[in-house]
């Protein structure tokens, strides 16, 4: 026998934008979870109190025939209690939309009426308020032509401060209603997903990855500078990810996973020359219109020296230039580039960091990543930080990458980086690179890509600095 459900009866109806709002008023990192809907389950008190009774905090909705979204919110219990009012300083009535347009509007209780926040009795669904501010209904309602007509009341303004708004302005004077749903509240583990993304994107799909990919095929550097390609550095500790970040940008282009740059785990850099590597376009190999500069990994002792970097960042480095710890880079060296020009230079600098080693990240390393800043700085370098291997610091992404912006834990990794690091938290970029996987995964490459745009968006920052040089004097 076939089995086929409903979707949109499985589902609730509440949007992100909904969500989102409700979480502003209430507070917190919190996870939305339908308890009860009464197209799915019917419009019964039985049902509603099986379903809803001790869940804790709880958010009512209900969604009327003329596409008005009203309801109210409480912190506490509902019970089958014979008739009793519960206490709730933090319950309020809302509406989110009137007549099909967004209105998010907020009514707070009144702090005279708070101990009549909620009225729990077995015979009735959820009722708000001492005087019925809001009473869905009693007893079961049976729907007629889809429509529930509540049998409950609307006495607003009784024990909440309805601002003015009266029951026509609020729920268009009626009770009659297409669906009434009711959601738990709940508190959010750090590795649970939120509900809301705490860094918006546009939604997740096959076509955003294209769409993005051709954004970056064709990207060209400002025109009037006459530079062909944009060239960003990758600076991290050793095994954070930098050629493998390359990697997985590359494999992107190429249409399946590559390893083109020498990437992997050992006690030294496996990194020892500078390596300008292109980035080429599926078969055809054309290049793109940007660079991405690897460079030996940092270590505690060894790596990339201050008055490397200066030369680095002002294109002296000769391509394929092999670092040496015991004899520094100087104007004497074989390739110095003695006059470098705009299209030599860094313009954005990509620091690498593995997201599961930031705790034990030691001073002396950020010493280091910080002496290095000196230079950027002085010379405007925009800076991002690339946190790298998400999926070892938290268990869902191992599955599902895409809930990257989802995840707290994430969020709190992004804070603490930014903190350490001294750039805002929307230079903090979370990545997952390719590492042991064989096929191309379509969040993989849209986090990747993401990052790219960012990236490039700051390197165009930069160079825009340079176009006041190229304008006629008043």
């Amino acid at each position: 026998m076939e089995c086929t459900f409903n979707l949109e009866k499985m589902a609730g109806l509440l949007q992100r934008e909904d969500k989102d709002e409700l979480l502003k008023w209430i507070g917190g990192r919190r996870k939305f979870q339908l308890l009860f809907k009464i197209s799915r389950d019917g419009c019964s008190n039985v049902t509603f109190h099986s379903k809803c009774d001790n869940k804790g905090m709880t958010v009512i909705v209900l969604y009327n025939s003329s596409d008005t979204v009203y309801g109210g919110f409480t912190s506490q219990n509902w019970t089958s209690a014979g008739g009793a009012y519960v206490p709730d300083s933090k319950a309020f009535l809302f509406q989110l939309k009137y007549n099909g347009k967004w209105s998010p509007k907020q009514f707070l209780i009144k702090p005279d009426k708070y101990t009549y926040a909620i009225h729990c009795h077995s015979s009735y669904g959820p009722y708000f308020g001492g005087g019925n501010d809001l009473a869905t209904f009693n007893g079961p309602v049976t729907p007629s032509n889809g429509i529930y007509a509540l049998n409950g009341g609307c006495n607003l303004n009784h024990t909440y401060d309805m601002k003015g708004t009266d029951f026509n302005s609020f729920a268009n004077g009626n009770l009659q209603v297409k669906e009434l749903e009711v959601y738990q509240v709940d508190e959010c583990d750090l590795n649970d997903p939120l509900d809301v993304p705490w860094r918006k994107t546009q939604e997740w799909t096959t076509r955003l990855m294209q769409e993005l990919k051709e954004g970056l095929e064709i990207y060209k550097p400002l025109e009037q500078l006459k530079i062909r390609q944009t060239k960003i550095m990758l600076i991290g500790q050793i095994g954070a990810g930098k050629s493998s970040f390359f990697n997985t940008v590359n494999s992107i282009f190429r249409g399946y996973v590559t390893s083109q740059a020498c990437s992997g785990t050992a006690e030294h850099s496996l990194t020892t020359q500078f390596r300008a590597y292109q980035v080429r376009n599926g078969p055809s190999g054309k290049p793109l219109n940007f660079r991405l500069c690897d460079s030996r990994g940092l270590e505690d002792d060894q790596g990339i020296e201050p008055q490397e970097m200066c030369y680095i960042l002002d294109g002296h480095v000769p391509e394929k230039y092999v670092f040496n710890p015991s004899v520094p880079l100087s104007p004497e060296t074989i390739g110095f580039n003695k006059a470098p020009k705009l299209k030599d230079q860094i313009h954005c600098v990509a620091f690498v960091l593995d997201a599961s080693t930031v705790d034990v990240l030691s001073e002396k390393m950020l010493e280091k990543m910080r002496k290095l800043q000196a230079p950027m700085n002085q010379r405007g370098i925009p800076q991002v930080v690339l946190l790298t291997k998400i999926d070892k610091v938290c268990e869902p992404l191992q599955h599902d990458v895409g809930l990257t912006y989802y995840v707290p834990a994430i969020q709190e990794h992004v804070d603490r980086v930014a903190a350490m690091i001294g750039v805002p938290r929307s230079h903090v970029i979370p990545i997952k690179n390719y590492e042991s996987e064989r096929e191309l995964d379509t969040n993989v490459n849209i986090l990747t890509l993401l990052a790219m745009q960012q990236i490039l968006h700051f390197a165009d920052d930069f160079l825009y600095n340079f176009l006041d040089d190229l304008d006629p004097e008043d």
